[in-house]
């Protein structure tokens, strides 16, 4: 994961063709044209051993023979010789190469390995090429160049790419990037993402994919741009051919297309199903306001066009607003005794350009409603261009006095009438579409992205006390299972691990003979009304499918007799099945309960993967549920739940009451946290969980293993909690300390923290006066990236206080990273700073980080004479006299005190 050297390929200012061509149709003849024809100022050279001149233009026979390096390559060579062409430009100086050959396929490494020493970016290779409009540079074959814009398009299909062009250049739309990323050898969609997300040239990212590769970079790079601007995804594949044979519930139900959706939605992507959809929510997300809220309000001059949006709208679950009613009055004023008097507001057939503007005056200042959409029918009254200036005035007049402004979405109907006001629109940055349907749909859109970024930023809420667990017992387990050769646990084994991890179970006895199930149900009955057994066996997957449950006996003999009759049963129609008995445990009457699933499998894309939805024996049928990436909190978990329609009925209706969500949510959360300390775990059903008012009880539960030293399982895609990293230390005149590092309910702890900063120090960290505190901005403070940021927090151990934060942001490759450190006003000359400067060059030698930096203010020399003490390096910056740069490279220094 690194965006190194990738400038010298968005933007060369040299370009070396090789494999420059004569020969009409083929790739380096059409290349060189398209080099030639898109307005690249920079110097393009041109490489075949078997021409010195093509088209009047001087050729090089080797890129040996160049008279200087060029920032950026493209081959367009046999396969054969690609790994050798690398080879010299990495050589020569070149740092970026666009491979367009196909059938390199098993040069590839090769091809890599000579890359490797000079950090040589490669894309592709059998790729369409690379599009950079802004600078003029098309270094593909495509069959036009895109127009300029600040749309950045990277895709998986080069087949794609040309009817992109074509299909946006139809549309006037403009493009800063377009990115054919062919077999991905070298740079793929995490490096797009990371370089695009602080491009400043793109205001969003639009990707098409058909498969992510490296899950965990991919997650990475989203979430870290998903947070600067719009990503929008289109991804091919939707619907699968057939699911896969499982063990679990579970595993049948968290199909590839529903994994991929969770992991968009956690990374807070816009997924949308179509093109026309990928460019309508460009055109909105980078051209309305932010949403407040969900509230749509509907201007129009016809009735028709408007009850139809408002219908699209309901359809789409969107929410019409009902409007103020100083705003009734206010349009009761300026609009004909006619008008709908309700949203829609329409305005009448015969409105003029000055109605539309005291309309739309009055609802922008509404104050029941969060956006709105205005429509135009043509009419021989008002031109359309008319409407619509008075539209883009007030829109303009809205934008300059208030802030945040309201987004005004608008729909000109109408083919030839409507070309003009739509251009109009677009010069003035106000989303237009052509249809209510489109219209609608970019509305939903911009709700849709509002709720991705609120859950990318929402703050989990302040642990009660730390969860324990029996971590140790349940590995045990897990090892003993597996000892014994079997992969698949029993229930009562399941169960087991499951209540190591404070899991409600309902307690069950194994029996090996239908005595034993009288023996036993005897017992249990003494204590419940009536007593279940289940059959024991590895094979059977579903037990209620072949007979293997019965429910509510109320007597021991009635209990062996169902045990003879069962065991009869399965042996007449799984005759091959291991039987190892049957297991006893009492009813459990709740008759209030619901019954659901919680379960896990490893997707093949994204690994770990949980599952939450409506339970029971009927669960595939019900098709009720909704995938999560662990890690989980309370509130991704609740968010889980509130997927699934069964979170309605959980919520309690007519007599029925409200079930303990929160206790299914803590399952949710100890589940995630059992998958991820025991890798052995590849699937796990507990179904039916009973959930009532008073709580939740597994009832069955089923587990597969495998042995994690020969099979692996595939890793996280979200780099987890690193709960080992936390240590309790005691600092002279302060205390106990606990050093973690940062979560993201640790947000409340900022603002009183902060409070305590003095100006001065402000000024020395942040180079700046004192900073607001939104959440937006502390958010970003507490809600990190494991995968490639650090934060320290120190917390008084008796009053839960934030004394101070060390903080280390990695760059993408996670080879080098830049350090701050804060302790509060008060608490200095203690050696806090040190202990959490300790922590955090600690972490780094054990993640490889082979430079740590940081900025210090001249003033700051506190902070350089302890950075001096830890064998930081000093280094003068010509451009800025006020500030020093402190490195360090921990392969350079023998290990400082450390949390060891």
């Amino acid at each position: 994961m690194t965006i190194r050297n990738l400038t010298h390929m968005m933007a060369p200012k040299s370009v070396a063709l090789i494999g420059a061509s004569s020969k009409p149709g083929s790739v380096g003849l059409t290349v060189m044209h398209n080099l030639s024809a898109a307005g690249f100022a920079g110097g393009i050279s041109l490489v075949n051993p078997n021409h010195s001149e093509i088209e009047g233009r001087q050729c090089y026979g080797s890129v040996n023979d160049l008279p200087a390096p060029a920032d950026l390559a493209v081959i367009a060579a046999p396969p054969a010789a690609v790994p050798g062409i690398i080879a010299d430009l990495g050589r020569n100086g070149t740092r970026a190469a666009v491979v367009l050959t196909a059938g390199v396929g098993p040069r590839s490494k090769e091809m890599l390995e000579a890359a490797r020493p000079y950090c040589l970016r490669i894309l592709g290779p059998n790729c369409i090429g690379l599009m950079v409009p802004q600078i003029g540079l098309n270094a593909s074959f495509a069959h036009r160049a895109p127009l300029a814009g600040d749309l950045a398009f990277v895709s998986q299909s080069g087949a794609l790419i040309t009817a992109i062009i074509d299909w946006a250049a139809a549309r006037d739309i403009g493009f800063s990037h377009v990115v054919s990323l062919g077999e991905m050898a070298d740079i793929d969609l995490g490096d797009m993402l990371d370089y695009l997300a602080t491009d400043r040239s793109s205001r969003a990212i639009l990707l098409y994919i058909e498969a992510v590769t490296h899950a965990p970079k991919f997650l990475s790079a989203a979430r870290h741009a998903a947070r600067l601007k719009p990503v929008v995804v289109v991804k091919s594949g939707r619907h699968a051919g057939g699911a896969r044979a499982a063990l679990s519930h579970t595993g049948a139900l968290a199909g590839s297309d529903a994994a991929y959706d969770a992991a968009f939605r956690r990374s807070g992507l816009l997924r949308v199903k179509t093109l026309d959809e990928l460019f309508a929510a460009a055109e909105i997300l980078a051209h309305a306001p932010k949403l407040s809220g969900e509230r749509l309000a509907i201007l129009t001059n016809g009735g028709g066009a408007g009850v139809l949006a408002a219908d699209e709208l309901q359809d789409a679950k969107g929410v019409l607003a009902k409007l103020d009613m100083k705003t009734t009055a206010a349009l009761d004023k300026v609009l004909p005794a006619t008008w709908s008097h309700g949203n829609p507001v329409d305005i009448i057939g015969d409105a003029t350009a000055k109605r539309y503007t005291d309309a739309l005056h009055e609802l922008l200042r509404d104050p029941q409603s969060d956006a709105v959409l205005v429509l135009n029918c043509p009419t021989a009254i008002t031109p359309a261009r008319d409407a619509a200036t008075a539209v883009i005035n007030e829109v303009n007049l809205n934008r300059r006095d208030r802030s945040p402004s309201k987004p005004v979405i608008t729909c000109w109907l109408g083919e030839a009438v409507a070309k003009e006001p739509r251009e109009l629109f677009r010069a003035n940055n106000i989303p237009t579409f052509a249809t209510t349907s489109e219209a609608v749909t970019g509305f939903m859109q911009l709700v849709d992205y509002a709720r991705a970024q609120t859950e990318l930023m929402q703050t989990p809420p302040v642990a009660a006390g730390e969860r324990t667990y029996h971590a140790e017992d349940a590995a045990e387990e897990i090892q003993h299972i597996l000892k014994a050769g079997r992969t698949v646990a029993s229930a009562l084994e399941t169960k087991t691990i499951l209540a190591a991890y404070g899991i409600p179970t309902n307690k069950a006895v194994l029996a090996k003979t239908p005595i034993d199930v009288r023996n036993i149900a005897s017992d249990v009955l003494k204590q419940a009304q009536a007593c279940v057994i289940k059959i024991a066996s590895p094979d059977i997957s579903h037990k209620s499918d072949v007979g293997g449950v019965r429910l509510g006996l109320e007597s021991a003999a009635s209990s062996e007799q169902a045990a003879v009759e069962m065991l009869a049963r399965i042996r007449t129609k799984l005759p091959d099945a291991r039987i190892d008995g049957f297991t006893v445990e009492p009813m459990i009457s709740r008759p209030n309960a619901r019954e659901i699933i919680v379960g896990m499998n490893v997707d093949e894309t994204f690994g770990p993967m949980m599952l939450f939805g409506a339970g029971g024996v009927a669960v595939e049928v019900i098709g009720d549920s909704a995938l999560a990436l662990p890690p989980l909190d309370m509130l991704l978990a609740r968010q889980m739940i509130a997927e699934t329609r069964i979170s309605r009925l959980l919520a309690g209706y007519r007599d029925r009451p409200a079930a303990d969500v929160n206790a299914v949510a803590d399952v949710l959360v100890r589940v995630s946290d059992l998958i991820i300390r025991h890798p052995e775990i590849r699937e796990l059903d507990i179904n039916p969980l009973l959930v009532d008012e008073n709580g939740v009880i597994a009832i069955d539960a089923r587990l597969k293993l495998a042995d994690e030293r020969v099979s692996p399982r595939q890793e996280l895609a979200i780099r987890p909690y690193p709960s080992g990293l936390q240590r309790t230390i005691t600092v002279d005149g302060i205390g106990e300390i606990t050093l973690r590092p940062v979560r993201p309910d640790d947000e409340p702890r900022y603002g009183p923290f902060f409070a305590r900063i003095s100006p001065d120090d402000i000024r020395l960290r942040f180079f700046t006066g004192r900073r607001a505190l939104p959440h937006t901005f502390l958010a970003q403070l507490t809600q990190i990236d494991y995968a490639r940021e650090m934060a320290f927090v120190a917390i008084k151990k008796d009053s839960g206080e934030l004394l101070g934060v060390s903080r280390l942001i990695l760059e993408p490759d996670r080879t080098r990273g830049e350090f701050g450190v804060i302790v509060r006003s008060d608490l200095h000359s203690h050696g806090l700073g040190r202990n959490l400067m300790n922590a955090l060059m600690s972490y780094a030698r054990s993640e490889g980080v082979t430079e740590v930096f940081g900025l210090v203010h001249i003033e700051n020399r506190q902070m350089l004479a302890m950075a001096d003490e830890l064998g930081f390096k000093l280094r003068i910056i010509p451009d800025d006299p006020s500030v020093r740069e402190v490195v360090w490279h921990p392969q350079d220094v023998t290990a400082h005190a450390s949390l060891s």
